[in-house]
């Protein structure tokens, strides 16, 4: 399991916290210092079964001054937002928890954060 953060945000800061509490095995992944690729965007994007423009942050100064709430919200639209997440980590939705059965979730209530850990075999440590 892997998740992806911002140190700076409580709900992150709470997700580690409810991991660390279960005893969870996971890697750490600090996606402004680390900004994934377009590539790794479409695949997490795959795998959580979302639209780029659903894991935008589109309150964020930065999308205000790309006027990402004015981009179109089709197929044809969706290489611009991933190209945006992959050049603007800021406006990606966190924490993103990758689980071991090949989905992800968006972990931004503890609910959200205890299925990841169901979906990687209790996530507990050995």
């Amino acid at each position: 399991m892997e998740i992806w953060l911002n140190p700076a945000c409580s709900k992150c800061r709470s997700a580690v916290e409810i991991l660390d509490e279960e005893g969870a095995e996971y890697t750490v992944r600090k996606y402004l210092e680390d900004p994934p690729t377009a590539e790794e965007l479409r695949a997490v994007l795959e795998r959580l079964g979302l639209e780029p423009w659903e894991i935008t942050r589109t309150q964020e100064a930065e999308a205000k001054e790309l006027g990402v709430a004015a981009w179109e919200r089709t197929d044809a639209g969706r290489e611009r937002w991933i190209a945006a997440l992959a050049a603007h980590p800021r406006l990606i939705q966190r924490p993103i928890i990758t689980a071991d059965d090949g989905s992800a979730l968006v972990g931004r209530s503890e609910q959200a954060v205890k299925e990841a850990m169901g979906r990687t075999g209790g996530g507990r440590t050995a």
